[in-house]
């Protein structure tokens, strides 16, 4: 391990280490700030939000080198990976041993259309194949500012009719994502649906942002204990949409017509990347 590394996971673990007494002693005299979290995920909580809440004076150049260094990517055991291009977008096969070939997850990562990549969660999704034993096509999709709506939509429609192309069947086809990347499923979905493509058997949403408004009640009840605030996830939207778009039913699922679309489980209140931080 070379000096810059561990001078890195010295810092970040110094970091985690004073924030946990902090939360510690915040616990003892008030209790967790929601019943069911343990120490070590209130602790992640805690120094997200606090860095949520200043990473806005950031570049998103520095946001994402942040990113990067903060999460895990300690694969399972057992699993391959394989670059391709994807109808034009860099992608990988994630591939557990032994897994049915014919079932295939399309994954979109989150990290608010704007940060985020196939290495950061490399983690999560290699244990969603290993729990599913299917082989998963993660994307690395373009990402705004640099490249707004629908730079997104168009590669994973893209990698989508790839998918189609390669003779994979869609009905052995789930396509998942979470937070912006669940919001990006459901565009793509609602895009192969008006395309008139073949549909995938169903789709898997985790804590999907569908709200580029922010006007849900939930965000002002749940302010004290979301780790994006209202004022990041502002910041976010700026980047991925203009306000001509923000209604847009292809980039903001709350306003389309969902019907047609095929079997969907969304989950709320979840964060993907816990499991592998906290591993």
């Amino acid at each position: 391990m070379t000096e810059r590394k561990r001078s890195r996971r010295g810092g970040l673990g110094g970091v985690l280490q004073l924030a946990e007494l902090a939360v510690r002693w915040r616990r003892r005299v008030r209790g967790p700030l929601r019943p069911t979290w343990d120490l070590p995920f209130e602790t992640w909580a805690t120094m997200l939000r606090a860095y949520g809440l200043r990473s806005t004076r950031l570049p998103v150049s520095i946001q994402r080198r942040v990113a990067a260094g903060v999460i895990r990517s300690r694969p399972p055991r057992g699993m391959s990976y394989e670059t391709v291009r994807a109808g034009g977008v860099p992608a990988e096969w994630f591939r557990p041993e032994g897994c049915d070939e014919s079932r295939v997850i399309l994954y979109l990562h989150g990290g608010g259309y704007s940060i985020g990549s196939i290495d950061s969660h490399r983690d999560p999704v290699s244990r969603l194949c290993r729990a599913s034993g299917a082989r998963a096509l993660v994307l690395d999709y373009r990402l705004a500012p640099e490249h707004p709506f629908p730079a997104q939509l168009d590669d994973a429609v893209a990698a989508y009719r790839w998918l189609l192309e390669s003779h994979v069947d869609p009905a052995r086809v789930v396509v998942a994502g979470e937070s912006a990347g669940a919001g990006l499923t459901l565009s793509l979905l609602l895009a192969a649906r008006d395309a008139g493509l073949a549909l995938p058997a169903a789709a898997v949403c985790a804590s999907p942002w569908t709200d580029l408004e922010m006007r849900g009640a939930s965000m002002t009840e749940n302010a004290r204990y979301d780790y994006l605030s209202r004022e990041l996830l502002a910041d976010y939207a700026a980047r991925f949409v203009t306000r001509a778009d923000l209604r847009n039913p292809l980039a903001n699922a709350q306003h389309a017509d969902l019907r047609g679309l095929p079997p969907l489980l969304v989950l709320a209140g979840v964060c993907v990347l816990f499991s592998g931080m906290l591993a």
